[in-house]
């Protein structure tokens, strides 16, 4: 008969809600070294990454993954996302844990239904504006009015934080041309985006089944960041972007790099408003308004990628 191996059994990934947000890298080969997780850059210079503790890593143009690097964020679950530069595009994105048929029939079967998919809606349309939505208004309807109000909402934001604004507007493919509010919009976005999709996919969803946003990879991502992204992120953008353009320090520090330092505050924030605690009751939240039961999870179904039991100690410890 085998005998169990000495010491203690290997921890269990750390839940979403207590993981630290995002972390940026670029230029380096990200690899497993004396089974550490880390960045080597070309000089050879290593740059351990707790892979862990993080809810999402994103990638930026002149990054390479090896095998086992990208084995080891599966286990712990932390989700790989390749972007463009300043994380201005979401090219690709890993798994972190798998799918749920149970939770993609169910949340098909609403994206499917027009009565369930107004009602999903709505709810996004109330949670977001905080009144309910105008009655008797069909989904392409409330979009067009979220579209006008969502414009409003930039303006009134921006001029709140004294930043020059003429309109959300820019290139992907030409990031230099943007200006600097555009470009920190785009910085802070992308951020948000980031841990919305590790959320989606830590709770079994579809990052593509969208109900306001359909046709793209994310559109279920836009529906749920847009709903928090004016409380969270926006107004960081426009606090940096309104320094730079009046070229005056933000809270007593000169801003050199606006991206970094739009991340650098949306990271803040994501941790001072504990952001990924909210999301996935957020998600289930809103997919509940249509109106359907959760099923039941088949006997033979994967588990949910994070499952957070009630441990005997408290929140600073993993057991």
């Amino acid at each position: 008969m085998s005998r169990p191996l000495p010491g203690l059994p290997p921890p269990r990934p750390i839940p979403l809600k207590e993981r630290s947000s995002i972390l940026f890298v670029a230029m380096g080969q990200l690899d497993v070294l004396d089974g550490a997780f880390v960045l080597v850059d070309q000089n050879g210079i290593r740059t351990h990454i707790p892979i862990g503790g993080l809810a999402c890593l994103m990638l930026e143009p002149g990054t390479r993954v090896s095998h086992a690097a990208a084995a080891l964020a599966a286990r712990a679950g932390t989700l790989l996302i390749w972007v463009g530069e300043a994380g201005v595009r979401l090219y690709a994105s890993g798994q972190p844990g798998g799918a749920r048929a149970d939770r993609l029939l169910f949340q098909a079967r609403l994206a499917l239904d027009e009565t369930a998919r107004l009602n999903v809606v709505r709810k996004m349309y109330a949670l977001r504006f905080g009144e309910d939505a105008p009655e008797k208004r069909s989904v392409d309807q409330l979009r067009g009015i979220e579209g006008a109000r969502v414009r409003e909402t930039y303006r009134l934001l921006a001029k709140s934080c004294g930043a020059e604004w003429d309109g959300r507007r820019y290139d992907p493919h030409e990031w230099d041309t943007a200006n600097v509010v555009n470009r920190c919009l785009s910085a802070a976005t992308a951020a948000l985006y980031g841990i919305t999709e590790a959320a989606i996919l830590a709770a079994g969803y579809a990052p593509a089944i969208g109900f306001l946003h359909t046709g793209k990879p994310q559109s279920f991502v836009y529906d749920i960041a847009d709903i928090v992204k004016f409380e969270v992120v926006v107004p960081e953008a426009f606090r940096v972007a309104a320094a730079v353009q009046r070229d005056r320090p933000l809270e007593g520090q000169r801003i050199a790099d606006p991206v970094a330092a739009v991340r650098h505050r949306c990271r803040d924030q994501f941790r001072k408003t504990n952001i990924l605690a909210r999301l996935i009751p957020l998600i289930e939240d809103v997919l509940l308004a249509g109106g359907a039961e959760l099923p039941p999870a088949q006997p033979e179904a994967m588990p949910v990628a994070f499952a957070d039991p009630k441990g005997l100690g408290d929140a600073g410890h993993r057991g």
